[in-house]
């Protein structure tokens, strides 16, 4: 299931207080789109690390009440309000741990414990395919859940990521290169290797080294520069993206761009032209929307839909300017 569709899946059975169980890949997104959905329903977002718990912590300790034992649970478990009891990394638990949450996760409560109405319980883990520390989740449990798979989705992420203000380099490459958004070799013992999570952590190094050298515009030809994208992404991806930041570099300026939208240096080749592309998108504001589009106009018509999609998910207050309207309805088509 792509991320959109998984956010979608997420709202409609938060509603009906549904458990779900995320699979998928390291790094894909899982607990950061359920952290999104809690965001914008404004719910609170409890992350509870089953690995990390005995199994009797969820029950909590016994203590002497009137001459009768009763438990007291932990802290952490929320008594009030409404929000997600996120249990991530479920299946990294051993299975006495991840049989403690049976009750749990289907009743609702724990013992004495119950879990507020305004509470739902989502699940992640990661197959067993991805060799990390993974114990079988019992059957008992299994059937407790609603199971979706997380596949990693370029159209998905850049939507994403150009709200999340991730460096326009890093969108522009993925885009020109979308095999790099995620390689799924399980087998390779390589530290660093390209994932939704590992791409969002190579935009931070970027703003680090940006911001270290007092400048908001990497040269793509430092070999520090490389070395940490290399730690970031693995060595193939980092070498593509590194060669594309140099051709980044040589283009117009966004500013040339603005000043002078019919005269400005039009690159031909297809990931240059990505590359503007995507900085315009992430540039443009309502008051340069229009030279904006004077100079997108020179462009192919996918380039053009690419930047105005990213400009308007970014501030929706250019798709109420007259210029934004126009090349909607001169572009339907390729919009819809």
């Amino acid at each position: 299931m792509k991320p959109l569709k998984l956010y979608e899946a997420l709202h409609a059975l938060i509603g009906e207080r549904v458990p779900l169980h995320i699979w998928g890949a390291c790094g894909v997104g899982k607990s950061q789109i359920v952290a999104q959905v809690a965001n914008d329903l404004d719910y609170d977002f409890l992350d509870v690390r089953a690995v990390q718990l005995d199994p009797v912590d969820l029950r909590g300790l016994p203590r002497i009440a009137e001459d009768q034992t009763e438990w007291v649970p932990p802290k952490f478990l929320p008594t009030t309000g409404k929000g997600i009891l996120f249990l991530d990394e479920l299946t990294s638990a051993p299975q006495m741990t991840q049989a403690g949450c049976y009750q749990l996760v289907l009743d609702r409560r724990l013992g004495e414990y119950v879990l507020p109405d305004g509470w739902v319980v989502i699940a992640a883990g990661n197959p067993a395919s991805e060799r990390g520390v993974h114990f079988a989740m019992p059957r008992p449990l299994r059937n407790r859940f609603v199971h979706l798979d997380l596949e990693p989705d370029l159209d998905d992420w850049c939507r994403w990521a150009v709200k999340a203000q991730v460096r326009p380099e890093i969108i522009a490459f993925l885009r020109f290169k979308p095999e790099f958004l995620h390689t799924a070799d399980a087998t390779s013992d390589a530290n660093a290797w390209p994932t939704p999570r590992s791409w969002e952590m190579a935009s931070q190094v970027l703003c680090g080294i940006a911001r270290r050298q007092k400048t908001q515009f990497l040269s793509g030809a430092s070999e520090f520069e490389a070395q940490l994208l290399d730690g970031t992404v693995g060595p193939a991806a980092a070498s593509e993206l590194v060669a594309f930041i140099r051709l980044f570099r040589q283009l117009p300026s966004i500013d040339e761009i603005l000043l002078n939208p019919t005269m400005a240096p039009l690159p031909t080749e297809p990931s240059a032209q990505i590359a503007i592309a995507t900085a315009l998108g992430r540039a443009m504001s309502d008051t340069s929307v229009g030279r904006a589009i004077a100079y997108l106009d020179r462009m192919p018509t996918e380039m053009r839909v690419m930047a105005m999609r990213d400009a308007a998910a970014r501030d929706t207050a250019i798709t109420h300017t007259p210029e934004f309207v126009r090349f909607g309805v001169e572009c339907r088509e390729a919009i819809q």
